[in-house]
């Protein structure tokens, strides 16, 4: 990856483990803010700025692996309770993970690991995330970061090994609207800002039809996402489940001025609860 004319990889810390994040687009970059210094009584009256860093700001966007999944949605999520063993397996742990109503996500230190530096960033934070889910496409989490102080030169003697593993993909996804599979949604979009309380949205792209028009109210939706294969113990690891209650529609995007089939965004406030069921293996541990 370039960013800023250099190869660089970016390192989530938590307490326990350092975990190679994959991206497609980050614009992380050091906050800036101005120190103001007022003119005096008697001198000319000029007011003089000097620029101070003042932490990160910034975001990423990275596709969901099987074993980024589970850290990056609990960030996102900010909340889980005990790992719940799930029986008649070898070692898999259920997360049950919750969107809470205030900016106090688990903090972690971001690590920038660039050719020629490699600088840490500690007590950072996400203040806002988008979960993007489209067909013929991988899985992407938007992670809106925030964090304060400046940036450290971080010295390790070996590199973190970098994460190539599965990616989720939207082909592999299905849609429950209050217990009803819908086979003509393509896509959708969860949207959260978590400043000042929560609000949260989610776009819902479907192909118009008659027969499977969405309601404007929807008392549950259900999203899982797994990933296709035999090796994963009863077909948990490999998936993660996401449940959104109680949405209102706000907007109707759709244009109909078209012959074919039409593609159209729906957009819905999320009144209820955001909940999510992710996957490990080993001790439970996410973070």
């Amino acid at each position: 990856m370039v960013v800023n004319g250099c190869d660089c990889s970016i390192v989530i810390k938590t307490t326990h483990k350092e975990t190679d994040i994959p991206y497609s687009d980050e614009t992380l970059r050091e906050a800036v803010s101005l120190f103001e210094e007022e003119p005096c009584i008697e001198g000319n009256g000029i007011k003089r700025a000097m620029p101070k860093t003042s932490g990160i700001t910034g975001c990423v966007v990275t596709p969901l692996t099987i074993k980024t999944a589970p850290l990056l949605l609990y960030l996102a999520m900010g909340f889980f309770g005990k790992p719940v063993f799930i029986s008649m397996t070898n070692n898999l742990y259920k997360h049950n993970l919750n969107l809470l109503p205030m900016e106090d996500t688990e903090c972690f230190d971001l690590i920038q690991d660039r050719v020629t530096e490699r600088r840490i960033y500690e007590n950072c934070r996400i203040k806002g995330f988008e979960l993007r889910i489209m067909r013929e496409e991988t899985i992407k989490l938007k992670l809106e970061i925030t964090g304060h102080g400046k940036p450290k030169t971080y010295t390790l003697a070996e590199n973190c090994d970098r994460e190539a593993g599965e990616r989720f993909n939207g082909d592999f996804v299905t849609f429950k609207i209050n217990g009803k599979e819908y086979k003509n949604i393509y896509g959708f979009t969860l949207v959260c800002m978590k400043e000042s309380g929560t609000r949260t949205e989610i776009w819902i792209k479907r192909v118009l039809q008659k027969d499977n028009e969405i309601p404007s109210i929807i008392e549950e939706l259900n999203i899982n996402a797994r990933l296709i294969r035999d090796k994963y113990e009863s077909n948990y690891l490999g998936a993660f489940h996401i449940t959104l209650k109680n949405l209102v529609l706000i907007s109707d995007e759709t244009e109909i001025n078209t012959s074919g089939a039409v593609i159209s965004p729906i957009r819905y406030y999320v009144s209820g609860s955001v909940s999510c069921e992710v996957y490990t293996c080993g001790n439970g541990e996410i973070a």
